[in-house]
């Protein structure tokens, strides 16, 4: 039985990889192969002529500094707004708690192309049309609910002894809140940085739609349109940018991803 679940996890993980594997491959292959309708699983003659147009595309590092600004941003926003909230909804009493939940659960299930036009004349409305603060501020609220949700979770783990037992001690509301909670639930803030970083990161639709004119303030993915043109796609460059374009999510998930496998063990001192 354990072979045949190992076996089963490494097709999985096969099936996962097999898609960046490709990506990858043909951003190294020539032109000429990418376009023979013979693709083979590897190639011949690898070459970085994909990655020099990309990086010859004007304002490229300006788009990249964009993308890593707002996702920075709405993990930070969104991290300490929703560990404040999880808190709130599981340590306190109140009324219309639930309604506030199911709202947030509502939320999610609403399709983000509902809500682009609406957006949009919001942010007009608000001045902010041509500026990263509407990317920021949009992504922040589209990744909240879930963030809320995730850490509500792992808030409700603690157990409310603890909080008890460090007021005794003399500790304040705000050093539970900071010394003991925020450490104790890093596995979950880890989690939802992932989640928000990647929702900000890959954003397409809303960069297309908020930042219309200010080129100076288009994020990575708006690169890629350089590359479709209306007589051929050049499908090497698009996949070297889309490679370009992973590599910071994996150096984020890398620097988080002790927080995602630690837990509680050892917090609580005998």
């Amino acid at each position: 039985m354990r072979r045949v679940l190992d076996a089963f996890a490494v097709l999985v993980a096969a099936v996962v990889i097999f898609p960046i594997y490709w990506m990858v491959l043909a951003a190294i292959k020539p032109a000429g192969e990418i376009q023979s309708l013979h693709q083979r699983p590897w190639t011949l003659s690898p070459s970085l002529d994909a990655f020099r147009r990309v990086l010859a595309v004007n304002d490229f590092g300006r788009y990249l500094l964009n993308s890593l600004i707002v996702a920075l941003v709405v993990v930070v926003i969104s991290g300490l707004i929703a560990f404040l909230a999880a808190v709130a909804l599981t340590r306190f009493h109140f009324r219309f708690r639930t309604t506030i939940l199911v709202v947030f659960l509502i939320a999610q299930m609403v399709p983000v192309e509902a809500l682009t036009i609406p957006l949009f004349f919001l942010v007009r409305d608000l001045g902010a049309l041509n500026t990263l603060g509407s990317l920021m501020l949009v992504h922040t609220a589209f990744t909240l609910p879930f963030a809320i949700w995730m850490l509500r979770g792992f808030v409700a783990a603690v157990p409310d002894e603890l909080d008890e037992a460090a007021q005794l001690d003399g500790a304040s509301r705000l050093t539970v809140l900071w010394r003991i909670l925020f450490p104790l639930i890093a596995p979950g803030l880890a989690a939802t940085s992932v989640f928000s970083f990647i929702h900000a990161w890959d954003d397409f639709l809303f960069a297309r739609t908020f930042i219309i004119s200010a080129t100076d303030r288009q994020t990575l993915p708006m690169a890629l349109l350089v590359f479709f043109k209306p007589d051929e796609n050049d499908w090497g460059a698009i996949m070297a940018a889309s490679t370009l374009m992973t590599v910071p999510v994996l150096i984020f998930f890398l620097l988080v991803r002790r927080r995602l496998v630690s837990g509680l063990g050892g917090a609580v001192k005998d």
